[in-house]
């Protein structure tokens, strides 16, 4: 409980200080464009927030957040490991959907706050969720006085846990996989630049996006939850790769009679359905492999595991940027060339993920099966698999 209250206290005090110490308005005023047309342009005021400190503000923000979540991870998993295993992961897909609910409702509400007043009341609610969390951690029910393992035991699960086969080898899916998710880090550049998309069809898009994440959560905790592991993931990666290849038919301005705008609706956010589904497979996953007692610090290295593939390969998104010419004046002066190819080969690199997708058991029985292989018990898998997991 207070590693909770610590972490969405601290989320809200750095937004209740930035809305203290700067103005959060926007200032909206009429200009002459170059075209001779009179525009609406938003400007920030002259007491705006400096970008260091807007900067320090979110990352606290987020450090708290992330903080309190780790947490509420570790109460999930806990309780997660006492259902019967017959409805083994029917609590976690129930708490995620009501997370990504949550998303799916927050995304269109913050944008027409933001469109229709200004950042500051945005911030406002940012600062005064949190706060209202405090009375419902008070709230919840904890073991006083329990006697707690020294570090050095719990040090020792965990190595234990992570030699085991059923530990390294499915984490090393999850890793591999989630690395090879590279993502085309000029797509964006290309909607505004080459077919004019505005903000508000750029938030449309995270908008429908949010929506269909929350509906691919629910496939599986209703339909895919009874394929195996395996199956998931082969079907939603081949489905992931036609989709990405749909993309180079919109570069190609090849969209069938649809607008290029519900053409790329139908991309990008069916994209996030796929990724709602192959969501819940991995987390099912990493609550079985979390030893008893030490279920929040296992749970957040699993996760950690999984998140620093995801920035490698953001990283890698953009530096692939510099392999071909997709800078927005080439792009504006209607080259696409070098967008094909990049799109091509994200695409390819993404579907490329599923040659490893023998390194995930089929089953829960299977991963069962991991513990008691000969390779169960490697030191080498172990100590590659933290140094993956500090060095990321």
């Amino acid at each position: 409980k207070s590693y909770m209250f610590v972490g969405w206290l601290l989320a809200s005090l750095s937004m209740l200080v930035l809305m203290a110490t700067s103005d959060l308005s926007l200032v909206r005023e009429m200009q002459t464009n170059d075209a001779g047309e009179e525009v609406e342009v938003t400007m920030a005021p002259a007491n705006a927030p400096s970008i260091p400190g807007f900067s320090l503000a979110v990352l606290l923000f987020g450090t708290g957040f992330w903080f309190a979540d780790v947490m509420g991870d570790s109460i999930v998993a806990e309780k997660a490991k006492l259902e019967p295993p017959e409805s083994r992961g029917q609590l976690q897909s129930t708490c995620y959907a009501c997370r990504f609910f949550g998303l799916m409702c927050a995304a269109p509400i913050s944008t027409v706050l933001y469109s229709k007043y200004s950042p500051g009341l945005v911030i406002a609610i940012m600062a005064l969720l949190p706060l209202a969390m405090l009375p419902l951690i008070y709230n919840l029910w904890e073991m006083k006085n329990q006697s707690i393992k020294p570090t050095k035991d719990q040090c020792g699960e965990i190595w234990t846990t992570v030699c085991s086969r059923a530990v390294w080898q499915p984490m090393g899916f999850v890793f591999l996989y989630n690395l090879l998710q590279v993502g085309n880090a000029a797509w964006r550049e290309f909607l505004k630049t080459v077919l004019g998309f505005t903000a508000n069809q750029l938030n449309i898009l995270l908008i429908v996006a949010y929506v269909l994440l929350y509906a691919g959560i629910m496939a599986y905790k209703y339909y895919f939850i009874k394929w195996s592991w395996q199956a998931v993931y082969i079907v939603t990666t081949m489905l992931n790769g036609v989709f990405s290849a749909l993309q180079v038919l919109l570069i190609q301005g090849i969209t069938f009679g649809i607008s290029p705008f519900l053409f790329a609706l139908g991309d990008d956010a069916f994209a996030d359905f796929i990724s709602g589904i192959q969501f819940l497979p991995t987390t099912i996953m990493m609550v079985h492999l979390c030893p008893t007692g030490s279920e929040g610090a296992s749970y957040a290295m699993f996760t950690t595991v999984n998140n620093s593939a995801l920035g490698l390969s953001s990283a890698i998104s953009t530096m692939m940027l510099g392999i071909w010419d997709v800078s927005k004046e080439t792009l504006a002066s209607g080259d696409v060339s070098g967008m094909t190819k990049l799109t091509v080969l994200t695409t390819a690199l993404q579907v490329s993920g599923v040659l490893f997708v023998g390194l995930l058991p089929k089953t829960k029985e299977d991963l069962v099966r991991l513990h008691t292989d000969g390779l169960s018990g490697s030191r080498i898998g172990g100590f590659i698999f933290l140094s993956i997991t500090l060095l990321s």
